[in-house]
């Protein structure tokens, strides 16, 4: 036990380099500046925050508000000033902050729009409130050298480690199901529509190409965080990250995704590596060239408390995306479960929901043209994901009262496909949505797949 325990503070508590950590900072405040001026020149503050009559809401999180028009745009104007904070180490704690809570607010208003990566940056923007990223070049030791460190505790990385070994891990293990791996759905769909392109294109038409991606891509997930843990895979490991990200972001354009992963993975390269990386920044921010005192030590803190917090937060990020388990069903099909499991790309899935409202007061029913309420991408999302019907329904309750209906049933045709399956009933057609709610618990009212 004793022997144990020696492992478990060197792997906590032993005072390593910080420039690793200090990459990471450079790295992650230059990713999240660049994706979120990408967010603000295509127009996507209108689109997601201006432009639109519902917000779909995540469950235990709808007292989060839909600010003003001039309010969005702040929040978004304060996102690109903190990110460059983390990025410059200015400010860095007050920098941290506002961009988790900025960053966080604004993905937490429309459930629509939710995508792995988005909660990726959320997790560790919070850890780096956290982290001392910002003792060691970076404006802040600049304005004032007595806070400068050159070695942190080793938690300080590992755990930034860890967080990125279980985004591959378990998007590998959501990779193991009958569907990827046994009919190589849905890449059997997605590669042939590609078919155009250079050089890999001809390929993309042969079923064995789908197999292939499918048992690669599984085996890479699973296997490549634990391969950039030891020196003599980590170049290699590297390598396969980068070809696989580039050939994803080409073929399925996930945004920035490609770009955050790829260069988030570097915090496992060597404190060497990271001080070259800090000095090409060098050359063009004069505050990163001040080095720390060689013989600066790492500030104290509690232990017990640190071993305690990070106990809970390693366990609660192995155990979260297993939910899916205490569903019946299969859970791409009811989609229990499924969000904030690392879930990335699983299967090709499209519905179409005709919603009809009845008014108490002359029995007659109207269909609901969807299009007066929803753009594009809430329609396409909503049309698929029980819980955003059942907002739907209430909003479209609401919206008729308004208008003078007195609304006693709102019920929708939902015809949904998963993977090349013929279109199913995902609910039944003649259900009163209005009678039921969201929660935690198993949604009995969605119809099982037929396979």
């Amino acid at each position: 036990m004793e022997i144990d325990d020696k492992k478990i503070n060197r792997l906590l508590f032993k005072e390593i380099e910080i420039s690793p950590l200090v990459g990471f900072r450079i790295i992650f405040g230059l990713t999240t500046f660049i994706s979120t001026l990408r967010f603000l020149l295509l127009g996507w503050v209108d689109l997601h925050f201006v432009d639109t009559k519902i917000q779909f809401k995540y469950f235990g999180f709808e007292w989060v508000p839909l600010m003003p028009e001039v309010f969005m745009y702040a929040l978004h104007a304060l996102m690109l000033l903190a990110s460059f904070g983390i990025f410059l180490g200015a400010y860095y704690r007050i920098a941290t902050i506002v961009f988790f809570i900025c960053f966080t607010w604004c993905e937490l208003i429309d459930l629509t729009y939710y995508l792995n990566h988005y909660y990726f940056v959320s997790i560790i923007a919070f850890l780096m409130m956290f982290l001392p990223a910002n003792k060691a070049y970076a404006f802040d030791v600049f304005r004032n050298p007595k806070t400068a460190q050159k070695k942190v505790p080793a938690f300080s990385i590992n755990i930034l480690k860890f967080q990125l070994i279980v985004v591959y891990f378990f998007a590998g293990i959501a990779k193991i199901n009958y569907d990827w791996l046994i009919h190589a759905m849905p890449l059997k769909i997605w590669l042939p529509a590609h078919s155009d392109m250079p050089v890999l294109g001809a390929f993309f038409k042969q079923e064995i190409t789908a197999y292939l991606f499918s048992w690669t891509g599984m085996l890479f997930d699973v296997f490549v965080g634990f391969l950039l843990l030891f020196s003599s895979t980590r170049i290699w490991a590297w390598f396969c990250i980068v070809v696989f990200h580039c050939l994803t972001g080409y073929l399925f354009q996930i945004g920035v995704f490609p770009l955050v992963m790829t260069f988030s993975t570097l915090i496992f390269f060597s404190s060497n590596f990271h001080f070259k990386l800090i000095r090409f920044f060098a050359r063009f921010i004069p505050w990163f060239r001040f080095e720390p005192n060689t013989d600066a030590t790492v500030i104290s803190a509690k232990p017990t408390l640190i071993k305690l917090s990070l106990l809970i937060w390693i366990s609660f990020h192995l155990l979260f995306p297993w939910r899916y388990l205490l569903y019946p069903g299969n859970h791409f099909w009811t989609e229990e479960g499924y969000r904030f499991g690392w879930r990335v790309m699983l299967f090709e899935k499209a519905g179409t929901a005709t919603f009809y409202v009845l008014d108490e007061n002359t029995n007659k029913e109207g269909v609901v043209d969807n299009t007066d309420f929803l753009n594009a991408h809430q329609e396409k999302q909503m049309a698929m994901q029980p819980d955003m019907i059942l907002q739907y329904a209430q909003f479209l309750k609401k919206y008729y009262e308004t208008k003078g209906l007195a609304v006693s049933k709102v019920r929708a045709e939902v015809y949904v496909t998963l993977n090349a399956r013929p279109s199913q009933l995902l609910i039944n057609p003649q259900e009163n949505l209005l009678n039921l709610r969201d929660s935690w618990a198993s949604k009995t009212w969605i119809k099982p797949l037929e396979n």
